[in-house]
């Protein structure tokens, strides 16, 4: 590659990034009807993105399940409805095996577990950045103005993703030597990942000044953010690379596919969920779990 085509290719995924950047953080602050869009464009992208990946490499999981049961995970948690969320857990696994069932298409095990896999991948797991959202809300409403807990801690969970991303790439181009996944990642570095990490956990400190978090809960979740998005990422490239697939799709001109782009994303939304929620917005998990046990010796001993 010529290094007019390498400056081409960087200034166009940079234009796209901003792009992106300003729709995301659009829907983020308007909340509510926009942010639940957002959701459905990329969770759909992404299904579709998933299920070509793996019919490169011979498996047909069902499009029409991962995408039905993505958009109902996401009806669910926008309405508050997560009494209904175990139902359709269950329905999704009996309609992947009935589906395969039915259509009778080899190799069965692996379109059964692919279907699943999608439906919770693609679908579940990005709904989460609903819930993030929602903290601290009492109504649903069709916008959501006003600062809010929930708004704070996405902004929050954006700024250190992007800041991985942005903080990766920089120190991988620049100081990258000792490769980190080689087998999965070839391009990906140990300088690289370490220089997103710093990024991001500096970043997170100053989430002190704008959400309701100390600093050691700042840092902490600025690590966690930032370990799950390269891990996402990681998770990403090994589903591309055993189906010998480069990019999900090239949607996004300097990215790749949706996929791509939001698949550090994917793990970073519901690590940072599950440790607001247990540690930072109500009962810490750990202290309830040593009163338990303080509990339960005090009984038997």
């Amino acid at each position: 590659m010529s290094a007019e085509t390498a400056e081409k290719n960087r200034l166009l995924r940079i234009i796209t990034g901003v792009i992106i950047s300003i729709i995301s953080i659009l829907a983020i602050i308007l909340g509510s009807i926009p942010l639940y869009v957002l959701l459905l464009v990329v969770i759909s992208l992404c299904s579709k993105e998933f299920v070509k990946i793996l019919r490169h490499k011979g498996f047909h999981p069902s499009l029409s399940i991962i995408l039905f049961s993505a958009i109902i995970f996401a009806t669910l948690t926008f309405f508050h409805r997560f009494d209904l969320v175990p139902s359709m857990l269950t329905l999704t696994i009996m309609a992947s095996f009935l589906i395969v069932l039915f259509k009778g298409r080899q190799p069965y095990i692996v379109n059964v577990a692919t279907t699943t896999l999608g439906a919770l991948y693609c679908g579940w797991l990005p709904c989460h950045l609903l819930l993030i959202r929602q903290i601290g809300l009492t109504r649903i409403g069709a916008f959501q103005f006003s600062p809010s807990t929930g708004l704070c801690l996405l902004m929050f969970v954006f700024l250190a993703v992007v800041m991985t991303d942005i903080g990766a790439y920089y120190c991988g181009v620049n100081f990258g030597k000792h490769k980190l996944a080689e087998v999965v990642s070839p391009k990906k570095t140990i300088e690289g990942a370490v220089g997103g990490a710093l990024c991001a956990i500096i970043v997170s400190c100053f989430g002190v000044f704008y959400t309701n978090l100390s600093l050691l809960h700042a840092i902490i979740g600025g690590i966690l953010i930032t370990v799950s998005a390269q891990l996402g990422d990681l998770s990403e490239s090994l589903i591309k690379r055993d189906a010998g697939v480069k990019d999900s799709s090239d949607i996004l001109p300097g990215h790749g596919g949706m996929l791509d782009r939001f698949d550090g994303y994917i793990f970073a939304i519901p690590v940072a969920y599950y440790y607001f929620m247990h540690f930072t917005q109500g009962t810490n998990v750990l202290v309830e779990f040593f009163k338990y046990l303080k509990g339960a010796i005090n009984v038997y001993f």
